[in-house]
């Protein structure tokens, strides 16, 4: 009986695809041909009797820098002056860390802030509470 199973991969909407192999297989896709944004990877499967199976998997190509922006987010309404801090950093340098720009400066999350606050608040107010100059006398 002849094995006629072959697995066919497409990249996007193509319709030759790049890639055919009989199953099983194990291949490595190298984004760095593909640019970057959203793309599919479409594979079709053909059985020993002819019936094809699909199956299309969404990714995400980021070959080039991470960018970070603080300051905007998407579909934000704004008026007046925004101020906008914008960073940008890849790991395509292996032998030397560059430090300045290497992390986005962000502020404090306010819940931070109110947690801080509740602290120093419950710790006052234990202070205020208990405090008794007989429960700290001097062993000395």
């Amino acid at each position: 009986m002849e094995d006629n199973r072959i697995i066919k991969v497409y990249l996007d909407q193509e319709t030759r695809p790049f890639a055919e192999f009989s199953p099983p297989v194990k291949f490595v896709l190298d984004t760095t041909k593909i640019p970057d944004g959203k793309h599919s990877l479409r594979i079709v499967a053909r059985s020993s009797n002819n019936v094809e199976g699909i199956k299309t998997i969404p990714f995400e190509v980021r070959n080039g820098p991470e960018i970070a922006v603080v300051g905007l987010k998407d579909n934000e309404v704004v008026d007046t002056q925004v101020p906008i801090t914008i960073n940008a950093y890849g790991s395509e340098t292996n032998d030397s860390f560059v430090i300045r720009g290497s992390e986005t400066p962000k502020a404090i999350p306010a819940w931070v802030w109110a947690l801080l606050i509740l602290f120093i608040g419950f710790a006052l107010f234990y202070a205020i509470m208990y405090w008794n100059s007989e429960l700290y006398t001097s062993f000395f």
